[in-house]
C-alpha cells in the first residue's frame, strides 16, 4: 500500500505539467491518493483538465481564491463529491510583474494588496473552509520560497507575501492542533514554472544555484513532491507548523562561491 491509500485531497495551483503542484499530484496519486483539482479561467481549465485525467482526479472544478464565494461553492461541491478531505495543498501566488522588476521601495498600494491576497490571505481563505471537512490526522500544505527569509534579487513584493505565508503557517498550525490538523510549507529551491517566469534574471538564479548548493544541483518538481507526500501521510504524524526546506541545502550554505 502507497503512504497515502485511500486518502482524498485537494491540489489547488496546478497550471501546466511544469507546476510544482503536478509534481505533488503525480507523486500523491503515486502513493496511493484521490486528488481533485481548481482551474481558473477557461484557458487554464484546457490545461488542467488533461492532466487531471492522466491521473484520474475525481473533482476538477473553477475556483478564484480571491472570490469568497467561489470558495464557498468550491468546497460545497468537495462535500457533495467526498464528504471529508485527508489533505489539502495550497501552490497559488501570484504579484505583477511590474512590482518584480523596480525597487522594492516602489511597490504601489493595489500591487502590495494584489500580491499578499492572492499568495497568502488565500491558503488561509481556504485553509478554513477545508477545515471544516477533516478529521484528526488530516494535513494542510503551502509553497514558499527562500525570498522569505532573505532579500532575494527582484523578488521583491513576493518576498514579503511569502513571509506572511510563513507566518500564517504557524498560527493556523496553533490553531487547528486543537483538531489534529496539520499545518506545515515546503520551501523550494527555483524552479523553472510559469510562475517563476515572470522573475527578472531567473536564469541567473538558476544558474547560481546548481553551481553553489552543496548538492550540486537545482531541484525538481519530483523533488518537492516527494517531501511532500511525507508532510500529508501519516509518516510526519508529529510534525507541523514547519518551513520544510527542498532546496539542494542551499539554505544551508556558507557561502555564495562554489566549492572547490
Amino acid at each position: 500500500m502507497g503512504m497515502l491509500e485511500g486518502k482524498k485531497g485537494l491540489i489547488l495551483g496546478v497550471a501546466n505539467d511544469r507546476s510544482i503542484a503536478w509534481g505533488i499530484a503525480q507523486q500523491a496519486v503515486a502513493q496511493g491518493a484521490r486528488v481533485g483539482f481548481n482551474y481558473l479561467g477557461e484557458a487554464l481549465e484546457r490545461r488542467v483538465r488533461p492532466l487531471a485525467e492522466t491521473v484520474s482526479a475525481e473533482i476538477v472544478e473553477p475556483l478564484d481564491v480571491t472570490n469568497d464565494k467561489q470558495i464557498d461553492e468550491f468546497f460545497s461541491r468537495v462535500e457533495k463529491e467526498w464528504g471529508e478531505l485527508d489533505f489539502l495543498v495550497h501552490s497559488i501566488a501570484f504579484a505583477n510583474k511590474d512590482s518584480l522588476k523596480d525597487r522594492f521601495l516602489n511597490t504601489s498600494r493595489g500591487d502590495f494588496h494584489l500580491a499578499l491576497d492572492v499568495s497568502c490571505y488565500s491558503f488561509v481563505a481556504v485553509a478554513r473552509r477545508a477545515a471544516s471537512l477533516m478529521k484528526p490526522g488530516s494535513s494542510m500544505l503551502t509553497l514558499s520560497y527562500l525570498g522569505a527569509v532573505r532579500a532575494i534579487p527582484n523578488y521583491n513584493v513576493m518576498g514579503v507575501a511569502k513571509a506572511a505565508l510563513e507566518a500564517s503557517v504557524r498560527y493556523l498550525a496553533v490553531d487547528l492542533g486543537v483538531d489534529g490538523i496539520r499545518v506545515n510549507a515546503i520551501s523550494a529551491g527555483p524552479i523553472k514554472t510559469l510562475a517563476a517566469s515572470g522573475i527578472s534574471g531567473f536564469k541567473g538564479i538558476l544558474s547560481a544555484y546548481e553551481k553553489v548548493t552543496p548538492l550540486r544541483r537545482n531541484v525538481t518538481i519530483d523533488d518537492v513532491g516527494k517531501s511532500a507526500v511525507y508532510l500529508l501521510s501519516d509518516l510526519s504524524s508529529g510534525v507541523s507548523g514547519e518551513i520544510h526546506y527542498v532546496d539542494a541545502g542551499f539554505s544551508v550554505s556558507s557561502s555564495l562561491t562554489p566549492g572547490d
